[in-house]
């Protein structure tokens, strides 16, 4: 792969990437979901068969692709349902290595890059904490300087990847001086003395991505493994936050063209009143609606992905997308749910299982609210 791709080729890269699914994920997932967590072994896998971080450097044994090529493994997940994979699996490879990518040093790159193209260093990010969550200018744990080291201590939450983590992101104060003037990020490793793990979080849906709380007890890091400059870090996030939010936009429209898809053949086979409950002109026009939202949301994605390659994505336009896909996404599943009945209701279903794992999607990476205010901030500028 290069970094120009044609159609043929990232369709064919699709169909390696759902043969995948089929074979590594289908057959398990939902013991998975009961254990709620999916095995480590899971990320060499990924690993072995070239999915991981593929718009990495070829030199760190990525691929060059594009972003539309690399967003393919995470939207054929979203698609078949298996957003729990999917959520774990974009922190690792989207956030985390490209934060590595963009802001690390060379020794820092050389360093994780390589093993986490692999599977055998898996990457989460700590910016949540337990008083503080959109508001990461509130931020409480601090990285005190002590000679050639920085001595962190807090603790953080709802961490995606905490249990299977061996390099986190840690977003700390290092300077006293408040707000986003003084936070610094650090790269610091599961094996650190005095980082410990919680137990993985119990959640409404989204079971087998493990969350967790994670603790630092006077944990000494070297100035090295600072990712990006002394006080700097908030700038860091900010310039992270289009990849993020826009693939969790992606991510909202392909699982609901999954459920949607799935409800489409569920309706066409379910009778009611002697005859498929497609027949029923209600079924019929909000079958119709939702496909047109969908539609329309594609092509907003695609207008977003389009732009971010160029890098011509603004604030307004990926908060855009990120509110809207995510709310849609809650509309349509809800009433994809609705249109199955009782069955919808019973975790064998898909659609129950997308139904709560759509809840999050307005809430991570950005609540709905804090879309309105940034879209706001730039309309009424």
């Amino acid at each position: 792969m290069t970094a120009q791709m044609s159609a043929s080729e990232i369709s064919l890269f699709r169909d390696n990437v759902k043969r995948f699914i089929a074979e590594n994920i289908q057959p398990d997932f939902m013991q998975w979901e009961k254990s709620e967590i999916f095995p480590r072994q899971l990320w060499n896998q990924f690993g072995e068969a070239g999915l991981l971080c593929v718009d990495l450097p070829e030199e760190f044994g990525g691929c060059a692709a594009p972003f539309r090529c690399a967003s393919v493994v995470a939207e054929e997940l979203s698609y078949a349902g298996f957003a729990g994979v999917a959520t774990s699996y974009a922190v690792h490879a989207y956030i985390v290595a490209n934060y590595v990518m963009n802001s690390g040093t060379a020794a820092q790159k050389n360093k994780y890059l390589a093993k986490m193209v692999s599977g055998e260093c898996v990457g989460a990010i700590a910016m949540t904490e337990p008083g503080t969550g959109s508001d990461l200018q509130g931020i409480v744990t601090t990285a005190k300087a002590d000679g050639d080291d920085y001595i962190i201590n807090g603790s953080k939450t709802f961490i995606t990847n905490g249990q299977h983590c061996d390099v986190v992101i840690v977003a700390a104060k290092t300077n006293e001086v408040g707000g986003a003037k003084g936070l610094s990020l650090f790269l610091v490793d599961s094996d650190a003395t005095g980082f410990q793990r919680g137990t993985n979080l119990d959640k409404i849906g989204l079971h087998c991505a493990d969350t967790s709380e994670l603790f630092f007890d006077n944990v000494r890091v070297s100035k090295t493994d600072m990712l990006g400059p002394l006080d700097k870090g908030f700038l860091v996030l900010m310039n992270e936050l289009q990849r993020e939010r826009l693939s969790l936009a992606i991510g909202s429209v392909c699982a609901t063209e999954g459920v949607l898809n799935e409800t489409i053949q569920y309706v066409k086979d379910r009778k009611a009143f002697g005859k498929p409950i497609s027949a029923l002109q209600n079924t019929r026009f909000k079958i119709a609606e939702m496909a047109t939202e969908v539609r329309i949301h594609r092509a907003f994605i695609n207008e977003c992905m389009d732009n971010f390659e160029s890098g011509k994505l603004d604030i307004e336009a990926v908060s855009m997308a990120k509110y809207s896909c995510s709310e849609m996404q809650g509309r349509v599943v809800d009433y994809c749910l609705q249109l199955h009945g009782g069955y919808g209701y019973m975790t064998e279903y898909p659609v129950a299982r997308a139904f709560v794992d759509a809840r999050v999607q307005r809430i991570y990476g950005g609540t709905s609210e804090i879309m309105l205010e940034l879209i706001s901030r730039s309309v009424l500028a």
